[in-house]
């Protein structure tokens, strides 16, 4: 027999379909911020769509999918989440960057337990953020509600970015020879990249405590969020001033910078030509960690890595001043067995 007390709905279900819709009628609001001339339509349709530019005579797509990792445990942990949007953007749009694309649009999926509206709309605001700094355009995504999955406070987040490039521009290191020079650029702490690692090292209330050295406290400065790197990629690229680039994520120098590398030539780099920012201290002092594993997991302070002529050198740190960005001279490529030293 029917029993009224027993009727179901979505709303039931987990899946709060007015809130969704409030809150896309948010991102339709704000993602026009980010909009250029090359966008067609508004957010909400099944799909994006995006002009392809004129300017170009042999164009390819360079694309890039990524998320934030478990650095959104912290910021659900203290509660701040504006950084991680813009995490988000910088993880997706410096991978495409480095490759000497300039960056034409994104889209994000949020996955949630219940929607948190404060919660989404900083991380929206972080995104918009995020893709201002890097020039391109919020053209659709995604929000799911999936309690199930990730019960009443979880969330994650991915991220999709698209990118244009001529064919005789891509920097894929096919250009890098013995005496060129390595410059390292600085990063913004940990960016996003080895939280599963400090994650075990500390405690929650660990992210509460104020260090000096840091003018904040360890979970402020963790969730510090990455830089974006594109404008600044994309003038030097353009320009042509780089033979590669490296954006440091997880692996840390060596194991991305090897990316870049032809055989036949090895990069070494002097670890004292740039100094270590506190953070990676406090971190290795607390776990007990190893050299070699902290160079390993984290960028250790240098959040982008570039190979270029020597006579290129003070003009790319000219441009990174520019952009606010401190640069360090770091290294060279010699030849030998493609890999990279530490020294």
């Amino acid at each position: 027999m029917y029993n009224k007390k027993m009727e179901l709905n979505y709303k039931k279900a987990g899946v709060d379909e007015k809130k969704a819709e409030k809150l896309v009628n948010f991102i339709k609001r704000v993602a026009k911020q980010t909009f250029s001339e090359n966008v067609i339509g508004n957010i909400g349709f099944f799909g994006g769509f995006f002009k392809i530019p004129s300017n170009y005579k042999n164009p390819v797509f360079v694309s890039s999918t990524d998320g934030v990792g478990t650095k959104i445990l912290i910021g659900q942990e203290i509660g701040l989440f504006k950084g991680l949007g813009i995490d988000l953007v910088a993880m997706n749009c410096n991978d495409i960057s480095v490759c000497g694309a300039k960056v034409l649009f994104f889209l994000d999926y949020i996955a949630v337990g219940e929607i948190k509206e404060k919660r989404e709309k900083e991380i929206i605001e972080g995104i918009i953020e995020g893709c201002k700094n890097a020039e391109c355009s919020l053209i659709g995504g995604e929000i799911a509600q999936m309690k199930d999955i990730y019960g009443k406070d979880g969330f994650d987040l991915a991220g999709f970015c698209v990118g244009i490039v001529e064919k005789d521009g891509i920097i894929d290191g096919k250009n890098v020879k013995k005496n060129n020079v390595v410059i390292g650029v600085s990063s913004n702490g940990v960016h996003s990249n080895g939280f599963s690692l400090i994650r075990k090292i500390f405690k929650k209330r660990d992210y509460y405590k104020y260090y000096d050295e840091l003018g904040r406290t360890l979970g402020e400065e963790l969730l510090n969020p990455t830089f974006i790197y594109s404008t600044f990629l994309y003038e030097l690229s353009s320009s042509k001033l780089i033979n590669a680039s490296a954006h440091i994520t997880g692996g840390g120098i060596e194991g991305n910078l090897i990316r870049v590398l032809p055989y036949e030539t090895e990069c070494i780099i002097d670890r004292k030509t740039w100094e270590i920012p506190p953070v990676f201290k406090i971190i290795q002092k607390a776990g007990g960690i190893f050299d070699k594993e902290m160079f390993n997991v984290f960028n250790m302070g240098l959040g982008l890595i570039l190979i270029s002529e020597k006579e290129n050198v003070e003009k790319i740190m000219e441009i990174a001043k520019k952009h606010k960005f401190k640069s360090y001279i770091i290294g060279e490529i010699r030849k030998g067995e493609r890999k990279v030293k530490i020294l």
